[in-house]
């Protein structure tokens, strides 16, 4: 077989479907969020261009907030630059205890349980679940993300997947089953890409009747719902009724690493059996201590969360009366369809060289095809100066658009 014919021929196939992923060097500018430069200074004679970033997942700032840094600076020059080795063989720190104690108070949980990102945390611990308990059953969401479908398959479990919110065609699928018979339930508070938020309440009361344990994943939310940032489960008060909570330090407390809070004994089984938490290196201390920060700031923080609203209502309401194919969402997160992933990538360069706006395109496989769409993230950080220059900059290349595909 001629391997490297096969990879040229896929990677061919990719870029003529539109949906080949272009990565932008983009290096913060620290004195002026939510601006960047983008491109890269020894490339060429000229200054990279200074851009407004619209699409990321830090959505608070405190990737770059002063706190934070200083943690990092302090924990880096007192512990080094690595932990060292797995969290069984010396890669535990006192800042790993102090982060997982901290998470667990934020979720009302009686412990957690740090990895090296989201996807990680999801992997082992749906896989752990569905590997050791006997006969169990997990029942996925449709629009899951790919770590939680990944995990899944890894358990080797029975699974059903159930419509998108679906809930009687989740208790259709429910009561295919014995209630002693072991389940779990695995979905999203917020779903990143439509902006759309889980029945979470009504989710629980079929578990309850069921007899399954409840998986949410507040990768999305955690940081900027509910009280102190505790996710959504905890703005509607149910916090106490999900079993196993799954969140990020990588979005909207801005550095890396993925968790899970639940139970003593939980956190202790998928700690003592869970392969992707027992055979990886334990974050750098001075990631630890740069979360830690984060969340402490973030959760005596509420304007953070008030203005993240306030700006993406603005934001929604801006697109709107301007006529634009904004999806309205319940969440800060504000999807633009598209619909085509060569018009999405178009309209993504369009902006980036005409107006200096980066938005990354979203396509397949992350989303289905015919689904292209911009993703926006309105934060703390934008001012209503941006969101006009993005109304009209979107206004201005959708509408050449159109007149080509008319011509």
């Amino acid at each position: 077989m001629n391997y490297e014919t096969f990879f040229a021929d896929k990677l061919e196939q990719i870029q003529n479907e539109g949906r080949y992923r272009y990565f932008h060097p983009m290096q913060r500018d620290m004195a002026l969020p939510p601006m960047a430069f983008h491109g890269l200074p020894e490339a060429s004679q000229t200054a990279p261009a200074h851009v407004t970033v619209w699409c990321s997942n830090d959505y608070l700032g405190m990737g770059r907030h002063p706190v934070v840094l200083q943690a990092m600076q302090q924990a880096l020059h007192a512990f080094g630059a690595g932990a060292g080795g797995t969290r069984n063989i010396s890669g535990t720190t006192p800042l790993h205890v102090e982060l997982e104690a901290e998470l667990a108070d934020l979720h009302s949980k009686e412990a957690a349980l740090l990895f090296g990102c989201g996807y990680l945390a999801n992997t082992t611990t749906l896989g752990a679940l569905g590997q050791n308990l006997k006969d169990c059953i997990i029942f996925s969401d449709t629009k899951n993300h790919a770590s939680m479908i990944e995990g899944i398959r890894q358990s080797r479990a029975q699974k059903q997947v159930f419509q998108h919110n679906g809930l009687a065609d989740l208790e259709a699928k429910l009561r295919l089953y014995p209630k002693e018979q072991a389940k779990i339930i695995a979905f999203e508070s917020v779903y990143s890409m439509d902006g759309d938020i889980a029945p979470i309440e009504a989710i629980c009361d079929l578990a309850q009747e069921y007899g399954a344990l409840t998986y949410l994943d507040e990768v999305h939310a955690v940081g900027l719902y509910g009280p102190q940032g505790a996710g959504v489960a905890a703005k509607l008060g149910l916090a106490q009724r999900i079993d196993i909570i799954q969140g990020t330090l990588a979005k909207g407390f801005g550095v890396i690493g993925g968790y899970i809070a639940a139970s003593a004994a939980c956190i202790d089984f998928i700690r003592s059996v869970g392969g992707g938490f027992i055979f990886t290196t334990a974050i750098p201390p001075s990631i630890a201590a740069g979360a830690l920060a984060s969340i402490r700031y973030v959760r005596a923080h509420e304007d953070l969360r008030t203005q993240l609203h306030d700006n993406a209502t603005r934001l929604k309401k801006s697109l709107s009366d301007a006529g634009l194919p904004v999806v309205q969402t319940p969440s800060h997160i504000v999807p633009l369809h598209v619909g085509q992933a060569a018009l999405c990538k178009q309209l993504s360069d369009a902006l980036l060289s005409a107006h200096d706006i980066y938005v990354q395109p979203i396509n397949y496989p992350t989303v289905p095809r015919g689904e292209e769409r911009l993703r926006l993230t309105p934060g703390p950080l934008h001012t209503p100066a941006h969101i006009a220059q993005l109304t009209q900059a979107l206004s201005i290349q959708l509408s050449n658009l159109n007149r080509k595909l008319a011509s």
